[in-house]
């Protein structure tokens, strides 16, 4: 491999944007993915709690009324969407939500509307940066009950907006900093990451799981972003790592349950963490 990830294919460039990623940076954060995890059990370990977790969302939404219970236990597994949605826990707000929710993934096997259909879900909450995390929400619902078909799309993975992400800290280039990059906002540009990164891991030998490792990869690459940063951004969510994968996990929200206790990083209005009970696990075996 050269200094840059190559396309998978030769693509309509009107169609699907070109991404310039760095090969050597790419290989810098696998690395320390792999061999961090490995002294935590093993890789495979963390692919398992991912899939999990989209066990749980798929189960969570099988029935026509999304549970109250049920859709609590799935935020404490969102990062950046446990510390706002407390408010839309409570009636009528839930109900409101859970009707956006549905419309959300009433069509999502036309792929074709993706971004459409995440403007409208976006639209029907107030438009102000305390609820910039509903975007998240969308994307991450999307991407659990429909891995295959949804990559993961957070706004950590790219924001054109804001021109931050996790696209940025792997493009290939001088001055990186101090240019915008010209990678629009979307489905299409999120699903050739992934396809980019999948060659990128075939590569290194990874075959099988490829869309979680796929994750891992992307929430490592910008949990480096955020070390480096010293604490700086996102401090109300992540705070000095206490080992390699702390803030990779806090990105996937895999630290969402606190261990033997089932209490949850999510608050409600009261301040009470939500407590994940048996039956929540259990059930997504």
């Amino acid at each position: 491999m050269g200094n840059k990830v190559s396309n998978l294919r030769a693509i309509d460039t009107q169609q699907r944007p070109h991404l310039d990623l760095s090969g050597p940076l790419l290989g810098s954060a696998f690395e320390v993915l792999a061999k961090a995890a490995e002294a935590q059990g093993g890789i495979e370990l963390w692919i398992d709690a991912l899939k999990l977790k989209s066990r749980m969302f798929q189960q969570a939404f099988e029935t026509p009324e999304l549970d109250l219970e049920a859709f609590k236990g799935l935020c404490a597994f969102m990062s950046s969407v446990r510390r706002r949605v407390g408010p839309w826990l409570e009636q009528p707000g839930f109900d409101d939500m859970a009707a956006a929710i549905g419309e959300l993934l009433e069509a999502r096997t036309d792929t074709s509307a993706t971004d459409q259909r995440l403007h409208s879900f976006c639209q029907r909450f107030p438009q102000n940066k305390k609820h910039r995390w509903v975007r998240d929400l969308g994307t991450e619902i999307l991407h659990q009950v429909d891995p295959e078909r949804y990559p993961l799309m957070n706004r950590w993975v790219w924001d054109g907006k804001a021109n931050t992400g996790v696209i940025r800290e792997i493009w290939y280039g001088d001055n990186v900093d101090n240019i915008t990059l010209p990678v629009p906002d979307g489905y299409q540009t999120c699903l050739v990451l992934r396809e980019e990164l999948s060659q990128f891991l075939t590569e290194n030998g990874v075959f099988r799981d490829v869309i979680w490792y796929v994750d891992l990869l992307l929430a490592q690459v910008y949990a480096g972003y955020i070390s480096s940063q010293g604490g700086v951004y996102l401090r109300a969510d992540f705070s000095a790592p206490h080992d390699p994968l702390e803030h990779t996990r806090r990105m996937l929200g895999l630290d969402g349950v606190k261990a033997n206790t089932g209490r949850t990083r999510l608050k409600a209005v009261d301040g009470e963490a939500h407590v994940l009970s048996e039956d929540d696990l259990a059930g997504a075996d």
